[in-house]
């Protein structure tokens, strides 16, 4: 597993905000409901991810070594006026824009606070890439509209998760995190559309002593089969598993488990 790298990250950044900003301005409804997440409206989730972006962007510019509150970021809540696409769009541009120039500056190494063991401004550029990543596919699946991800971007994303999911089961093991584990239980993933050289399968084994995962081909209790992007989907809970693009072999019973436990 290699992580793609801090300017990567950061175009990547550019790239996702500008995807995001597209959706707002296609003229889709902003009040209409996000199928992925249904207590938020598009607007919402668009607020929601902007002010995420703008709260990183305080840790990061600030060097910060402690949580920060919500209060204390310029803007965290997007325009004051509701429904104006027009208004929401040149928030979240300048919120992607404030974002990766301090993201340029601080480089990777520079130490601020961060909540999963890696503290320092890498971990915030590979966080948000995929915190837009994936809250870009809800407001596109809200709106309509096609949603694509560069492979090597959606294989981070699903080496990132499984870090998260480890690190919590280790660290923090609340009642869900706990559950997740026990003998004989293991998940393959499978991308079938991608070049050997990305390597883009894993194995999660979630054995009495935590979540344990590789990169690679290994037989499993379960396996969920698809292109890269409907598996990232799926696995995030964001396609369903019965979708023509997945294919579910083995204990479904067991992914389905380990769906409802293992989220944000």
């Amino acid at each position: 597993m290699t992580l793609l790298g801090h300017d990567r990250y950061c175009d990547e950044i550019e790239l996702q905000v500008r995807q995001l900003r597209a959706v707002v301005a296609s003229g889709a409804d902003l009040s209409t409901t996000v199928p992925t997440c249904p207590d938020w409206s598009l607007e919402a989730l668009v607020r929601h991810t902007g002010g995420a972006l703008r709260w990183v962007e305080y840790i990061v510019r600030t060097r910060a070594q402690e949580p920060v509150r919500d209060e204390e970021v310029r803007r965290a809540g997007g325009p004051e006026a509701k429904g104006d696409a027009a208004a929401l769009d040149a928030w979240l541009a300048e919120t992607g824009e404030v974002l990766v120039a301090a993201l340029r500056e601080a480089g990777p190494d520079t130490e601020v606070w961060a909540w999963a063991g890696v503290h320092n401004t890498g971990f915030w550029a590979r966080r948000m890439t995929h915190e837009l990543a994936i809250h870009r596919a809800d407001a596109a699946l809200a709106a309509g509209l096609p949603y694509d991800i560069a492979p090597e971007v959606a294989a981070d994303a699903i080496d990132e998760w499984l870090q998260i999911v480890e690190y919590v089961r280790r660290t923090d093991p609340h009642d869900a995190a706990r559950e997740l584990t026990g003998p004989g239980r293991s998940i393959h993933l499978h991308a079938t559309d991608t070049a050997p050289e990305l390597n883009a399968e894993w194995c999660v084994e979630l054995t009495e002593k935590g979540v344990e995962w590789r990169r690679g081909h290994e037989k499993a209790a379960v396996a969920l089969r698809g292109p890269l992007t409907a598996v990232l989907l799926g696995f995030y809970r964001r396609l369903p598993l019965d979708s023509a693009e997945l294919e579910v072999l083995g204990e479904r019973e067991l992914l389905e488990f380990w769906l409802e436990r293992a989220t944000f």
